[in-house]
Parts: structure tokens; sequence; C-alpha cells
């Protein structure tokens, strides 16, 4: 008996030691003072946003609650060995409840805006027709908290989780009836919420959808053609352009509908969200050249061209050919010029080379680009690796990514609408509040961000993936790309040393 009262108060006295140190660790975090590399506000211009994203499967939780029909992702998600641990997004960080919070998290932050999706199928359960009000009533709420912090909110529409129902009744993004049925749920959403939303968008990461649905079907609907996928249906040849075109035609017909309806009146904006990898040549010979472009032309390309001169890059028209879908005339004129600014995601980069082999006798997507990826050259790799395997550390690369799109495309307006980098999920607390190599990233990461904006490119935006540690799709919760580390148990938030080191870099100067 002893024995075990010792080994008891021996296990308190640890647990008040560990408490105490955590305590202690938290308290310095709040107080240091952090390297921002010269960058302020003050030294981006006037007006420029930093805000914070999310979206709406990864943080609402509540999935099928209050009302919210069921999505493409809900049934993937319970299909065991799809997603890391057999995770899924039911609870997540259980935003739904705990939005006030997380805004309260923003507001402390110094951030000015909040880039979140709406769930089409909280709002429209069957996709069409019959409203669920719980699911609106859930936003507003949002939108007015975030705006009584003074947080602007910039809505996205769609963050891959399509109504299972247009699934199953039309073969979704497959089916041109969705150009309409989006074009509706977007035009609902304008007259619903956009007297205080001012910033939209239509699409997050078209490219990914067409590419990971349809191409080699790791995410759903989980279509492709046999060698390229365990799918059990698909044609990755054609289908991954079926539903990207479909994707331009959605988006530029919900733009339509709000510059003719609701844009005098609302005076807001709207865009939509490409990622962008920066593809650099591997060697300085031609062909490795020709191979990096054809890269940045089957990616940010296959929608930024379209959007910009109305038809796609000559070069996926040229190895393409029959299987790229055709813009009609009265097309050609709702797609161009559809956006009034460009999101873009950029995380990383690739080198690429030309492989001088013969091409495959199958066809697919991915197959088209005829390139070699490679994440090292002379033995050096490309830049450090995040927990994400394709997420390597590569500053530069969005100078050139945004450069790219200044030069090639007119110089539009243009937000960096994610970027960041991920730890491991079970990485222990509090050592998890210390992520150094975050500050890092980001920091090194802005500077080439205004150096590109200091050339000219017309950049009013910067939003950091993520706000929260969250359900990162695939990877489940073994991914934490938050500012903010969330306990997956109880939930708990706690800013890192990435948040306050955005705190320090966006405080604003006493007048």
């Amino acid at each position: 008996m002893k024995t075990l009262v010792i080994l008891l108060l021996l296990s308190l006295t640890l647990f008040s030691t560990a408490l105490h140190a955590n305590a202690e660790a938290l308290s310095d975090l709040k107080t240091q003072r952090l390297d921002t590399g010269g960058l302020s506000r003050e030294t981006f211009p006037g007006g420029f946003v930093f805000g914070t994203a999310t979206s709406a499967y990864q943080v609402e939780g509540m999935a099928s609650k209050e009302g919210r029909g069921r999505s493409i992702w809900d049934v993937f998600v319970n299909i065991p060995g799809n997603i890391v641990g057999n995770a899924t997004g039911e609870v997540s960080v259980d935003q739904y409840h705990r939005y006030k919070e997380d805004v309260n998290l923003m507001h402390m932050l110094n951030f000015d805006a909040y880039r979140f999706s709406i769930s089409w199928p909280r709002i429209f359960p069957n996709g069409t027709g019959k409203v669920n009000w719980k699911g609106v009533a859930y936003y507003n709420r949002l939108i007015n908290s975030l705006l009584e912090k003074g947080i602007t909110p910039y809505a996205n529409l769609y963050h891959y989780d399509l109504p299972l129902a247009l699934q199953e009744k039309y073969g979704g993004l497959l089916g041109d009836q969705v150009v309409k049925d989006f074009a509706d749920y977007a035009d609902f959403c304008f007259k619903a919420f956009g007297d205080r939303v001012k910033n939209w968008m239509t699409f997050n990461e078209p490219r990914v959808i067409a590419a990971l649905g349809f191409d080699n079907g790791i995410n759903p609907p989980s279509r492709c053609s046999k060698p390229f996928g365990n799918c059990t249906a698909g044609d990755s040849a054609t289908e991954p352009y079926i539903a990207a075109h479909n994707l331009i035609l959605s988006h530029a017909e919900a733009t339509k509908r709000y510059r003719e309806k609701y844009q005098t009146k609302q005076k807001g904006r709207i865009g939509i969200l490409l990622d962008f990898v920066w593809y650099e040549p591997l060697t300085r010979a031609k062909a490795d050249n020709y191979a990096a472009q054809r890269a940045r032309d089957f990616h940010i390309g296959w929608f930024l061209h379209p959007l910009v001169y109305g038809e796609y890059p000559k070069t996926m028209q040229n190895i393409v050919g029959e299987r790229l879908p055709k813009f009609s005339k009265s097309d050609v004129e709702t797609v161009k010029n559809s956006f009034d600014f460009i999101g873009v995601n950029q995380y990383t980069s690739f080198y690429m080379y030309d492989p001088h082999q013969p091409k495959p006798n199958v066809t697919g997507y991915q197959q088209d680009w005829d390139v070699g990826f490679a994440f090292e050259r002379r033995g050096e790799p490309i830049g450090r690796r995040a927990q994400s395997g394709w997420l390597y550390q590569v500053p530069w690369g969005l100078y050139k990514a945004v450069t790219y799109v200044k030069e090639r495309y007119g110089n539009p307006n243009v937000i960096l609408a994610e970027n960041g980098m991920d730890n491991p999920g079970n990485v222990t607390f509090p050592e998890a509040l210390f992520d150094r190599e975050r500050v890092n990233y980001y920091r090194s990461y802005l500077k080439e961000l205004k150096r590109a904006m200091d050339d000219g490119a017309n950049v009013t935006g910067y939003f950091a993936w993520s706000l929260l540690d969250n359900f990162e799709w695939l990877l489940g919760y073994s991914s934490r790309f938050g500012l903010v580390y969330v306990d997956f148990e109880t939930l708990k938030r706690y800013p890192k040393m990435s948040a306050y080191w955005f705190k320090q870099m966006l405080e604003r100067k006493q007048q």
C-alpha cells in the first residue's frame, strides 16, 4: 500500500510539473518577440488584405446533422482504407458550434479576412429544390460574427463537396445539367448573403477536382481508367476534360448571374481559386524547358487560359485533340473575362524534364503532359520537405508563379488564396506549438511575394492555410497545417508560434 501511495504522489508531482512547464511554455510563446524578417503591414501597400482560410467539410463538423445532405465525400470517407486512420469530417474541429471562438482567435491575431467555404449540401441537401434553412442560419451567424469583429468574409461556393444527389442523378460534373444547378445554388447564396459578403469565389482548385476525381480517381467520385487507379468505372482520357469544361462553364454562368442581378447593387466582386505548382526546368536544355511549359499549360493554363483568352492553351489543343471539349461562340462570350480577381493557391515547386520516352499505349490527363518530375538537381533537393510527400519548401517558386501569371495573363488582380505547410499529426503537445519551421516558411514565402509585387505583380491579398489543424482530406488527422493547434480529443484550440508571428507582423502602428 505504501508503494502505491508513493507512486501516486510521484505521478501527481510529475503531472503538476508538466502542467507548470506547459503553462510556462505557453506564456513564453505569447510574450516573446519573433523575427518578422523586416515584414510588417507597412511594407505592403495600403489596403492589402491578410487573412486565413478553411473549408466547410474540413472544419465544420455536423456533417450528417442540422439538415445537411450528403456530399460525395461523405460516402468516400466511409469506405475503409480511403482515409488515413479511417477518419471522417463528421465532427472535425466543430466550427459549426465553435465559430465565435475561432472568429475571436482571428481577431486576436490581427487578421483582416476569413476565407471559408459554404457547403452546397448544407444549403440544398439534394443539390436543388428544398432549402435547408438551418444551414442558411449557420452561415448568417458566421458572417455576422466576422463582421462584428471587423473581419471581412470571403465566401467560396464549392470546396470539393458536391451534393451526392447530383452525382447519382446525372453523374455530377460529367453532366451538363450541373452548370444550371450550380448557378442556381450560387444565385441563392448571392441573394441570401450578398448584402454582407462582398468577396465571392466559385470553385476551389477545379484542376484538383478534375484530375484527382477523374484521372487517377484517388478523390471522389473515384473514376479513372483501369491502368491509373483502383476505380470501378471511368475514362481518364476524356472524363477529366469533360469535368473541367463543366466546371469552367459553371463558374462562368454563376459569374454572369452575379454581374447581371447583384453586383451593381451589392458592390461586390467574384473570382475563382486556382492551384499552381511552379514547374522549373530541370536543365537548360530546350526539351526540359518545353516540358516545364507543357506542365504549366496543363496545370493553371487549363483554367486560366479560357478565362482570359476564351480558349484552352494551344499546347492542350494540339496534344488532347478531339478529346478536348470545345467552347461554342456563346460559351466564349460568357467564359472570357468572367472574373474580377484570380485566387492562386501556391505551396510548392517541382523540377520538370523531358522523359525522352515513347508515349505509353494508355491515355490519360497526366500522360498527356509527357513530362518527368524531379525533386532534386545534382543531388540537391529543391527544398526541405514538409509532412506531405508533395510539399517541398521552395519560396522562390512563389515569386516565379506570381510573376508568370502577371506576364502570361495580363497582370490580373490576384489574391494569394492559400499558402502554408504541414507537420505530422502526432506531434506532441506543447512541442507542437513551437512550429519554427512554419514561421520560416511563411516569412520566406511572404518575402518572395513582396518581391513579386515590387516587380509589378497586381496582388492585393494573402491567405494563410490554414487557420486550424483540421480534417486534411486523404490524410485525415495525420497532417497539421494549422496556425492554431487543435487537440482532436477535446477540440481545445492553442495558437502556435506561427500564429503569434502573424499577430506581431500584422500589428497596426499607433497613430
